[in-house]
């Protein structure tokens, strides 16, 4: 699976996450590499670094800046799932690696 030049948006989050419906990110891969950068809602910016496996899973660690000028690091691993229409949607269990290092569930879909 290759994620290069796909857009994905937050459907659902955990509480404790940062991310919303309105944060955005645009993937890039090359290879097994994949990069992100994202924003929106309540984040400023941020990025991610991860490593995709033959099944389309991710490996990834994320960094951003929130609204609150916080920078905020974490890890997080993603499975993908394809949709009728031919989307990907990607279901993610991630935990902080500051702060109050707690875990959560997001799921994110592809905008074509």
């Amino acid at each position: 699976m290759n994620y290069h030049n796909r857009i994905f948006k937050v459907v659902t989050n955990s509480d404790n996450g940062n991310t919303s419906s309105e944060t955005t990110f645009h993937y890039k891969q090359e290879g097994n590499i994949l990069t992100s950068i994202y924003s929106g809602g309540s984040i400023v910016s941020g990025h991610l670094l991860g490593v995709v496996d033959d099944d389309g899973n991710i490996d990834m660690r994320y960094h951003h800046i929130n609204r609150d000028g916080k920078i905020m690091t974490g890890v997080c691993k993603s499975r993908p799932e394809i949709l009728e229409d031919g989307r990907i949607r990607l279901h993610e269990e991630w935990r902080w690696t500051n702060g109050d290092q707690s875990s959560g569930k997001s799921t994110l879909e592809e905008i074509l």
